[in-house]
């Protein structure tokens, strides 16, 4: 069994935490920020913040975009597409050919 290198870090907001990469996100932050509700709910927090970053909220947004497009995005991985394209169906939209 290998030694843990995780190191104690206190977020802007006061939650302590482990990390042992140099991801500054607080996973206690991050989760009060979590949506309750829409497609951005179902993503995981890397690629919900992906979207966000890249100023995608909403599924109107999504559709103006390709597949391929929002795969560039670093945070984003291929087991996110089918969610967001049943989303994306579910609202009578599509990603961008």
């Amino acid at each position: 069994m290998t030694a843990s290198n995780k190191t104690l870090r206190t977020c802007k907001q006061g939650h302590q935490y482990y990390k042992s990469t140099d991801c500054p996100t607080c996973p206690v932050c991050e989760q009060e920020r979590k949506p309750q509700e829409g497609f951005l709910a179902i993503l995981s927090a890397p690629a919900r913040r992906a979207l966000e970053h890249n100023g995608i909220t909403t599924l109107a947004e999504l559709a103006k975009y390709s597949e391929k497009e929002i795969l560039q995005y670093h945070g984003m991985g291929p087991a996110s597409l089918p969610k967001l394209r049943n989303a994306l169906q579910e609202a009578g939209l599509s990603f961008k050919l």
